[in-house]
């Protein structure tokens, strides 16, 4: 690994801070996001991020279809528009968009750019496709990589790098090592390059979108602008956006991303363990927000692998209920249906009885939802629909449904593996052919961690005078999935950030989310193991409820299979908050 400055890649004008922009946080984000940030302001390099666990599910599906595809095709798009005013402007592009098919890729990148009239040096990093290690029967098995193969296609000399399962972070880890020359032993400096590439990773999240403050962004009406990470050398950054861009980048909003779908308090990565615990945030001005602090260790022996296995055939219909006796209405068309239903699974959602003497018919009504999965699809396909429809003049009064009959579908089982690091080949295919072995590091050690709540550092506060009030009443919440776990960050707001009040609240809030008190607060939860993990300087709790989604988004049967509400609920939960804090 060579330790000066990328190639082409010219210095920040922020003191030697690398200037990194991201302009997609998932397969399907606002297409016209890459012009955005091409045009909006400076940058060096300007990453994409496409990949999730149901994603590689999507992807291996378009495989089956067709084996030269298995990649993002939107990121296609906007390189066909963007390619050349990125290479006018000197600004890397990098992006995990290679999904299963990082050569294919980056082919059709080369070909795009010929339709074009330009030549630009396209890289790709591949070695993440493991289903040869004891995986063969699954749709996908890609081990996580990290930033050090796209560190060294950059340092070559790519204008363009494509690659397959490589972290989240790794896309801002690699140009930031290769911009400031980090060796795979620089674990601060890498620890807060993560820390960076987390916040940014899923794009407008850091900006205020999803956030539970919303209210307080500016001009809601404007497209929220996508973030940028200026990472110094040290590893610490500053997170901000474009001038002029929608959204805001806050204590806040910067919080919010932070806690997002995150485990323990070491955050495990195949290049370094980062201590989040040791994270500070600092609101340097308006839309600014620095990241310090940051600690880091030798990252795990073990590669995380993202398994996903085709787990059957599933359908789902929804029943309208309206009016009186809806309870009754259900209990009939179950029993109706029950002796039709052949499918190995069956779940029925609850019915809420709607409100007295309601003013419109739709909040008259509430919906009943049946969901089946077996291995096969003919008891989930026309023999599950027929069954339903044949009541429609037969049944409960008022029969109807939200939509027609529609046709089984095949879902995956998300999982996760390990594998050793010497069964895994990272390598960099450069533009020019020439194939790069990324060199694990040479010492690692594993990051322990003992499950369950770390000791709080503020001593419980004494019981006063209490109100029963929503969570959400000074606290925020972020929530999302880890395979079959929920995770949830909640966090004091900064309103009233270092004032005795402040202190105070995130006393309090650690003091209510002890392990014990969780099933009562979430009691969907109440029989599930929960951790509870403390981040003193972020003012922040983050638990993982365990198995909650079951075998992950593709399978789960809940109405919200990512969690992505579940933070939101919990807000509005009624707790006893004293009365001084309020």
């Amino acid at each position: 690994m060579s330790e000066g400055l990328v190639t082409g890649l010219r210095p920040s004008s922020t003191s030697g801070s690398v200037r990194i922009g991201n302009c997609s946080g998932f397969y399907g984000d606002r297409l016209g996001a890459m012009r955005e940030m091409l045009e909006g302001g400076e940058l060096d390099v300007l990453t994409g991020d496409y990949l999730a666990e149901l994603t590689m599910l999507i992807l291996g599906r378009d495989q089956l279809k067709d084996p030269t595809l298995g990649y993002a095709r939107t990121f296609v798009r906007q390189l066909e528009d963007c390619l050349g005013l990125a290479l006018e402007k000197k600004v890397k592009i990098v992006a995990n968009a290679g999904g299963l098919n990082p050569a294919g890729l980056a082919d059709k990148v080369r070909e795009v750019a010929r339709g074009l009239g330009l030549d630009p040096q396209v890289a790709h990093v591949e070695g993440d496709d493991v289903r040869h290690l004891a995986f063969e029967n699954a749709l996908t098995a890609n081990a996580y990589l990290g930033g050090f193969g796209i560190a060294a296609a950059l340092t070559a000399g790519a204008d363009v790098v494509v690659t397959g399962r490589v972290t989240d972070a790794s896309l801002v880890v690699g140009p930031a090592v290769a911009h400031h020359g980090w060796t795979q032993e620089s674990y601060d400096e890498l620890a807060g390059a993560v820390v960076a590439g987390h916040v940014i990773e899923c794009g407008t999240q850091a900006t205020g979108g999803n956030f539970s403050g919303f209210l307080t962004l500016p001009d809601r009406q404007r497209p929220l602008g996508f973030p940028v990470a200026e990472v110094a050398a040290d590893g610490s950054s500053v997170i901000t956006k474009h001038a002029g861009t929608g959204g805001a980048v806050t204590l806040d909003t910067v919080t919010a991303q932070l806690v997002y779908e995150i485990q323990s308090t070491r955050y495990l990565g195949p290049d370094v363990t980062v201590h989040l615990d040791s994270v500070r945030l600092d609101q340097q001005s308006e839309d600014r927000v620095a990241i310090s602090g940051v600690v880091g260790e030798s990252p795990p022996e073990r590669l995380k692998v993202c398994v996903n296995e085709l787990g059957g055939w599933r359908n789902s219909l929804e029943l309208v209920l309206t009016g009186l006796d809806v309870e009754a209405k259900a209990a009939w068309v179950k029993d109706q249906l029950a002796p039709r239903l052949t499918a190995a699974e069956v779940t029925w959602s609850d019915v809420r009885v709607p409100p007295v003497d309601a003013d419109t018919e739709e909040s008259a009504s509430t919906l009943l939802r049946c969901t089946v999965k077996d291995p096969s699809p003919d008891p989930v396909g026309r023999a599950f629909t027929s069954a339903a429809v044949e009541l429609a003049l037969g049944s409960y009064p008022g029969f109807t449904m939200t939509a027609p009959p529609a046709a089984a579908t095949p879902y995956g089982v998300y999982r996760a593996a390990y594998v050793d690091r010497a069964d895994v080949t990272h390598t960099v295919v450069h533009a020019d052919g020439r194939r790069e072995v990324v060199g694990d590091p040479t010492s690692s050690t594993p990051a322990q961690e003992a499950p369950g709540a770390r000791p709080s550092p503020y001593p419980a506060r004494t019981d006063s005078l209490t109100r029963r009030l929503p969570l959400g009443t000074f606290v925020h919440a972020r929530s999302g999935d880890k395979g079959g776990d929920a995770n949830i960050g909640l966090w004091v707001a900064h309103d009233e950030a270092d004032t005795p009040t402040y202190d105070a609240r995130v006393q309090w809030l650690f003091k209510v989310m002890s392990p014990r008190g969780i099933g009562t607060l979430l009691p969907e939860a109440a029989d599930l193991d929960v951790d509870v993990w403390l981040l003193p300087h972020l003012g922040a709790v983050n638990l993982v409820v365990h198995g909650l989604l079951g075998q992950g988004v593709a399978a789960s049967t809940r109405f919200d299979p990512q969690a992505k509400g579940l933070g939101e609920w919990l807000r509005s939960r009624l707790v006893s908050i004293e009365e001084s804090l309020v």
